[in-house]
């Protein structure tokens, strides 16, 4: 029996000039990847970068619910608890969710996604990348020199006043932030003058416009962060009074500006993920995406809605009545969107041809985690209930499920749907369920107890807590557990698949947009001559051969294979 050999291989015995070249194995060396102008290569080392980030973050949250076992002290004093709590959220916030799908996988499959060879702006791609590098390294220097202790949303006065490492932390948001403007400037041009023929805008890939729309969000909202932040080193460092009322500022202009970018940036976590999930439900069901307009034109709604509502995180500070009564009607107003999209996608999986791969988990699981976070959203627009429920653990289940659930979970799903596509290599479908069953679980294990815990009146970021709520507190820590181990499960699953998976095909899944026409992995340059785009949800337009294991279009199956068509039925 003959021997199969991946030509691909960078340590196969063929000589380079025969190997299948692709952009993972083109060039070698460090010098290859730290200089690298390749989109794909500057997405992995974001990916890289994330992972790292995540797992860092997932520590110190994995600390903080052991402490949580007992109201009384088990790992740590109460000062470290406020900076392990605090630098939870600025990494997860900063390093992790905003970055994570746009910067590491919109790197990756936009330009392919457009039939594209690069981004528009290659090198301003790199230095976005190097600022990020350069941003994170700031907050672990936060962590060196003395900490910090504010919470991840800097609230003055106390983050004019207190002796923790304030203004290294904040040059590194003020840094993450031009890494976020670059990226979102490169897509908005991108995706404006280097589409396909054919490709006009509502042909468009749904990840796209979702891309698109958070691009747009971090232009136009960053630069305030950005400011905000700078007001705050100068106050701190030269005591003009800007925020802090002991020196005539006002703290609660404070939160005006960190709410206006704030708010915002929860759209920039939460819509790239809506768009994979447009892509997984479409693509794994097997069938063309109900309401594609009405999903796109929603993107953009959520977008201009998320400016308008960020007065709702201060119905308890003192704003006037009237004042709170109108962002509270237009915060209602952003649940049309979210609704349309999860209409759309529970109607394109109707009567499709539903495979529960890997990628279409994560994706469901998608749809249950951020439908609980959304509708526990609408308590916190109340005024009535918000009042009862502000800065209470019902705050943080809440904004858990949607910010942390469901930009992660989205953000697992893109990894598992293109993992083939980037690395070149399948996985083990059996195992990367298993660790979805354990990320779900874990996740609603450890946040839906929160919720009871805030009604009945659990304060959050408390050190201490009633004896009455420490059973709740210990299912939420044995949840925090499950969740750790089944998120370092999926990526020893995919870094495993790297080794010893199996060569993907181009199309493995069924997909019939752009980034599934070149092969896995792509060459250096994606495509050859931009391709011809036609309506990417017409799987009908991809067959299933046995021969290779994955589709080819409907054009290139022989007579003689037996196919499957997109309704999942096989013929001659």
């Amino acid at each position: 029996m003959a021997t199969v050999v991946d030509s691909s291989d960078p340590k196969s015995n063929f000589p380079i000039q025969y190997r299948e070249l692709n952009y993972l194995n083109c060039s070698s060396g460090w010098k290859s990847w730290f200089f690298t102008l390749d989109h794909k290569r500057i997405g992995i080392m974001y990916l890289i970068g994330v992972t790292c980030s995540f797992f860092l973050g997932g520590l110190f949250a994995v600390l903080l619910r052991t402490e949580l076992l007992s109201p009384d002290r088990v790992l740590m004093g109460p000062d470290s608890y406020n900076q392990m709590f605090t630098l939870h959220g600025a990494i997860m916030t900063f390093l992790v969710i905003i970055p994570g799908v746009p910067a590491a996988i919109g790197n990756i499959i936009l330009p392919v996604m457009l039939g594209a060879k690069d981004v528009a702006f290659p090198r301003m791609n790199l230095g976005s990348f190097y600022l990020w590098m350069f941003g994170a390294a700031f907050f672990l220097a936060a962590i060196v020199l003395g900490g910090l202790d504010t919470g991840w949303t800097f609230y003055t006065p106390y983050s004019v006043t207190t002796s923790t490492a304030v203004i290294t932390a904040l040059l590194g948001v003020f840094i993450l932030g031009f890494s976020s403007i670059f990226t979102g400037l490169n897509f908005i041009v991108t995706i404006h003058t280097m589409r396909p023929p054919g490709m006009t805008w509502f042909k468009m890939p749904l990840f796209l416009w979702a891309l698109y729309a958070t691009a747009l969000i971090q232009i136009l909202a960053t630069p305030v962060l950005g400011i905000t932040g700078l007001l705050l080193i100068v106050e701190r460092a030269f005591h003009i009074g800007i925020f802090d009322p002991a020196l005539g500022g006002d703290p609660v202009l404070f939160q005006h500006f960190f709410w206006f970018y704030s708010h915002p940036a929860v759209y920039v976590m939460i819509l790239p993920a809506m768009g994979v999930v447009s892509e997984v439900i479409a693509v794994h069901s097997r069938k063309h995406i109900f309401g594609y307009r009405f999903i796109a034109y929603s993107s953009i709604a959520i977008a201009m809605f998320g400016f308008l509502v960020w007065g709702h995180h201060m119905f308890v500070s003192g704003q006037s009545r009237v004042v709170a009564v109108i962002f509270s009607a237009i915060t209602f107003s952003v649940s049309i969107p979210s609704a349309i999209k999860v209409f759309n996608w529970l109607t394109t999986m109707y009567k499709g041809s539903i495979r529960f791969t890997t990628a279409m988990c994560y994706g469901l699981a998608f749809i249950f985690i951020f439908s609980i976070g959304g509708l526990t959203g609408l308590f916190l627009a109340t005024l009535a209930t918000d009042v009862h429920l502000h800065d209470t653990y019902f705050v943080v289940a809440h904004f858990h499920y949607v910010m942390m659930g469901s930009s992660l979970v989205g953000l697992f799903a893109a990894v598992h749907h293109w993992w083939p596509k980037i690395s070149g290599k399948m996985f083990s479908e059996t195992w990367g369920r298993i660790a979805c069953l354990g990320v779900f679980l874990g996740f609603n294990l450890t946040f839906f107890p929160q919720f009871l815990l805030g009604t009945r009146g659990m304060p959050r970021r408390y050190y201490t807590y009633l004896e009455e709520f420490q059973g709740l507190h210990i299912m939420s820590t044995c949840g925090a557990y499950l969740l750790g181990l089944s998120s370092a499960l999926m990526a020893g699953v995919l870094i495993y698949s790297v080794y010893r998976g199996k060569k993907a095909p181009a199309n493995p899944w069924g997909g019939a947009s752009l980034e599934w026409q070149c092969s896995s992995p792509p060459p250096h340059n994606n495509f050859d001559h931009p391709p011809l785009a036609g309506d990417p949800y017409i799987m009908e337009s991809v067959v299933y051969n046995e021969e290779i294991g994955g589709y080819v279009p409907v054009e290139c199956q022989g007579d003689n294979k037996q196919s499957v068509t997109a309704s999942g039925d096989k013929e001659a």
